[in-house]
């Protein structure tokens, strides 16, 4: 039996093993993901954390070993199957998709009383608890969107969001010529987990049940909306991290996990969690070109820095 961070990385690297999945939540996915890639084997990645801590280690290991990363987030997993066959130069933009979650219609006010259950109602997916929460405030999306950067190397000002509620086209492609490519499925990660683990073959589903088929006239009507940032303030938190850089893409995944929890926890209010966050990012002094024990460390400081500042707050409220 293998337990802990040695059974994940005696897996990862084991002679036996072609194909690593990295699902694995957080910062535990990184130095398995790392040691599978250094170890020559082909990365199905589902962890967006190991891309947002270390993308310039992780991308840079994968060319060494000239070992392919094939994206098992739905977004990311469209854009990939969107740009088969095409020259990558000829990319205009990437537009990746938002259902907008559960408050997309709620006001500022309302937003203010939301409860865990509330946020952890979200209308199209079924997920785990964190990342229902980090889909509710849209930190979700602003990961998605430095992931985006690393996985298919363009500029963070060439990555667009757009609210799409019904899930149903998960990302698109813009090209030089002005023409869009997208990919289309009712949502379900059945799909991408299956395009990146039958890579490059596409698998016949029909009959199988695994994938449900998509009735176009039974669709109706697609809705797509510009994302109101002032209304999710992690997402805005996010690409700010991203494009300073350094450790303070790390900051913020140490940050949000702890606020995310303690939102989970009934300790503070959903609005708090971007109050929190950004409190520490303001705090924190980055270090550029990071290396993995410093990537580590920026993460521990940004999750005990959190509990300061919750701290702090509840010595204000009493």
């Amino acid at each position: 039996v293998l337990l802990g961070e040695d059974g994940l990385l005696a897996v990862a690297t084991h002679s036996d093993v072609d194909i690593v999945v990295a699902a694995t939540s957080g910062l535990k996915g990184l130095q398995p993901t790392l040691a599978a890639i250094r170890g020559g084997k082909t990365i199905a990645l589902s962890n967006k954390e190991t891309l947002v801590m270390a993308g310039h280690l992780v991308m840079q290991a994968a060319r060494e070993q000239n070992v392919s990363i094939l994206p098992v987030d739905s977004e990311h997993s469209a854009i990939w199957q969107c740009l088969r066959g095409e020259d990558t130069q000829e990319i205009r933009r990437l537009i990746l998709t938002a259902s907008g979650g559960p408050f997309r219609r709620s006001s500022l006010e309302e937003v203010r009383s939301v409860t865990v259950e509330q946020a952890l109602a979200h209308p199209t997916w079924r997920m785990g608890p964190k990342i229902t929460i980090d889909s509710a405030t849209l930190m979700n999306k602003g990961l998605e969107v430095l992931e985006a950067h690393w996985l298919f190397d363009i500029p963070y000002e060439r990555i667009e969001v757009v609210v799409h509620p019904e899930s149903i086209i998960h990302s698109m492609v813009e090209f030089v010529d002005g023409s869009i490519k997208m990919q289309a499925s009712l949502p379900s990660m059945h799909l991408p987990i299956q395009e990146a683990l039958s890579y490059p073959a596409r698998l016949d589903t029909a009959g199988t049940g695994l994938v449900r088929e998509l009735n176009w006239p039974e669709v109706a009507r697609l809705n797509f909306e510009a994302l109101d940032t002032a209304r999710f303030p992690c997402f805005q938190l996010a690409l700010e991290a991203a494009k300073r850089g350094g450790t303070y893409p790390s900051v913020l995944v140490g940050a949000d996990e702890e606020a995310v929890a303690l939102f989970l926890a009934g300790k503070i209010s959903f609005p708090v969690i971007a109050e929190l966050i950004e409190a520490v990012l303001e705090r924190h002094q980055s270090i550029e070109q990071p290396d993995i024990p410093t990537i580590l460390e920026a993460t521990a400081w940004a999750r005990r820095t959190t509990q300061e500042f919750y701290g702090k707050m509840l010595n204000v409220g009493t």
